[in-house]
């Protein structure tokens, strides 16, 4: 298997691009020409991404502070917004998901081929070995607004033949459920420390669409619990701008708070 060279040119300093800060790049794709809709990036790595769209190119992304105000400002992850645009506590928050008004990047303790996510528990139900974070609001979200995933550690462990429990709902799991499932139903990616994919395979089913620079397909098929779509040659997950690395350390991320959640 071979991939395409990475473009090298236009990076912001003769420092290397790290891994973390490609995973932010692939994070904020998802976002791009978004228009004025609500991300919900949920994770550092996520966090840090919504605010590098917001700042280059989808700039009437909607950002809060996480609790129940839409923030008008950009600050850095973990600081405090200066300025206020709007209240948006619960129950508007949950109008804008039911009327797709939200792109809402997840985590998942397990993902499959067809894109169902698990945080709710490891095990049977009846008697699982490890209680997680429950449902929370992941069939809402997957059945009406997009959905993309963010998932740190890439392994067998999360990329899984089949999930434990159905939390989020994947493409075979709405086909199934019918018109009413399917209607909204819209996963857009995953981004792993690995690499990119989406569910452009046959039935819906996860394929690889680029590679962190770095990364092999190999690697990504012995990580990978299921028998993942792939080219012959896959490209690299692309290249930042400077404007975009400076972006990332100097204003969004300056405590480099992503090199913790992702270690190459």
């Amino acid at each position: 298997m071979t991939q395409t060279d990475p473009a090298v040119a236009g990076t912001a300093s003769d420092t290397a691009v790290t891994r973390a800060e490609y995973c932010v790049i692939a994070c904020a794709e998802a976002w791009r020409d978004a228009g004025e809709i609500l991300a919900s990036p949920m994770g550092t790595v996520p966090s840090i991404a919504a605010r590098l769209a917001k700042l280059t190119f989808s700039p009437d992304l909607l950002l809060t502070d996480g609790e129940a105000l839409l923030i008008g400002d950009v600050p850095a992850v973990g600081a405090p917004s200066a300025v206020t645009e709007g209240w948006l506590p619960y129950r508007k928050h949950l109008t804008m998901v039911m009327g797709g008004r939200r792109h809402v990047m997840m985590g998942a303790s397990q993902i499959d081929r067809f894109g169902n996510q698990n945080i709710s528990c490891i095990g049977d139900w009846e008697r699982p070995k490890r209680q997680l974070l429950g449902v929370r609001g992941a069939p809402v979200n997957t059945l009406n607004n997009p959905v993309s995933y963010w998932i740190p550690r890439h392994s067998k462990r999360v990329f899984v033949e089949k999930v434990d429990m159905i939390s989020g709902v994947g493409h075979d799991s709405a086909a199934a459920a019918g018109p009413s499932a399917t209607r909204f139903h819209d996963l857009r990616r995953v981004v792993s420390d690995l690499g990119v994919f989406d569910f452009g395979a046959a039935d819906h089913a996860m394929r690889l669409v680029s590679l962190h620079p770095g990364v092999t397909g190999e690697q990504v098929r012995e990580a990978t619990g299921f028998a993942l779509a792939m080219a012959d040659d896959v490209p690299y997950t692309r290249e930042p701008t400077a404007e975009e690395l400076r972006l990332i350390r100097e204003v969004v991320d300056p405590r480099g708070l992503r090199e913790r959640e992702v270690r190459a």
